[in-house]
């Protein structure tokens, strides 16, 4: 029997989290007295709150769309903790215990400013925060990343890590995300961004959406190209919820120049890596 990839066991756990994201029934219950490990991403199209047992084991995660970050910075406060509130109350009732503690994540290079509001929108939302990390990095936790290099693309920013031999050996970050496929998209329909974020989730249009962004998509592999001060390590791993469409992994494989693959359900990468931080 061939042996799993680590982006095989990833694709497991990704398939069975997304059954119960946003349901009423977690993976398991919750045991007599466990305690659970918490994983905050305050995305610039969605909150996400996802849950892992002590052996990072996904167990139950929730979600929102919003409006409260931009390009990887918190930009409505209280409008992102008032969601993490909800978000945390929603799991607590589907798991019947207490959710105590959480960490955060930030993209890479935007410094400890940025660190700070997130640890204060998590602790607001009365968890203790026992971390920021970037998130790159914590998707490539989750994914058990030793060679090879993640590209995090959300909704404001691209985030590359590369490792080696089990060791970060670099990562950056650029102001190119999701949002600026919106941007293009409601320049191009003379449409608003609202209008232009619901235009870019439509499926059936897909096709003619993608023939539309496909210019930031390219970019986007430029800047994973160019951008990191060390070479590309393969394999290639590219996450985020910017990038469920068919033809982006070919088109962004083209232009860096080498094979790059997609897990199942690129948005839940990050946040679950962010999770497996929550320790003491």
């Amino acid at each position: 029997m061939k042996k799993k990839s680590n982006l095989d066991i990833a694709n497991e756990k990704l398939d069975a989290f997304d059954k119960v994201v946003n349901g009423d029934k977690p993976m398991r219950k919750a045991k007599k007295g466990e305690t659970f490990k918490c994983g905050v991403d305050l995305g610039t199209s969605s909150i996400v709150l996802t849950v892992l047992d002590q052996g990072d084991t996904p167990i139950y995660g929730a979600f929102e769309y919003d409006h409260a970050v931009r390009d990887g910075i918190v930009v409505n406060y209280m409008e992102s903790v008032s969601i993490l509130k909800r978000l945390k109350a929603k799991a607590e009732e589907i798991l019947g215990v207490e959710l105590t503690t959480a960490c955060g994540a930030i993209p890479p290079q935007t410094g400890d400013g940025a660190a700070k509001i997130v640890q204060n929108v998590i602790e607001s939302a009365e968890f203790i925060c026992n971390a920021v990390v970037d998130e790159p990095t914590a998707a490539a936790k989750f994914l058990n990343m030793k060679d090879g290099t993640v590209v995090d693309i959300g909704g404001g920013t691209t985030g590359i890590s590369i490792f080696k031999a089990g060791k970060l050996i670099d990562v950056m970050d650029e102001p190119t995300g999701g949002f600026h496929m919106t941007l293009v998209l409601g320049g191009a329909n003379h449409i608003d961004n609202e209008a232009a974020e619901l235009l870019k989730r439509d499926p059936k249009r897909e096709k003619e959406i993608f023939g539309t962004i496909k210019p930031v998509v390219e970019k986007m592999a430029t800047i994973t190209k160019h951008g990191p001060n060390v070479p590309v390590v393969e394999p290639v791993i590219v996450v985020g919820g910017a990038i469920n469409f068919e033809d982006f992994i070919p088109t962004f494989a083209k232009t860096l120049s080498m094979p790059a693959y997609k897990p199942d359900f690129p948005q839940f990468v990050t946040p679950l890596g962010i999770a497996m931080y929550d320790h003491e």
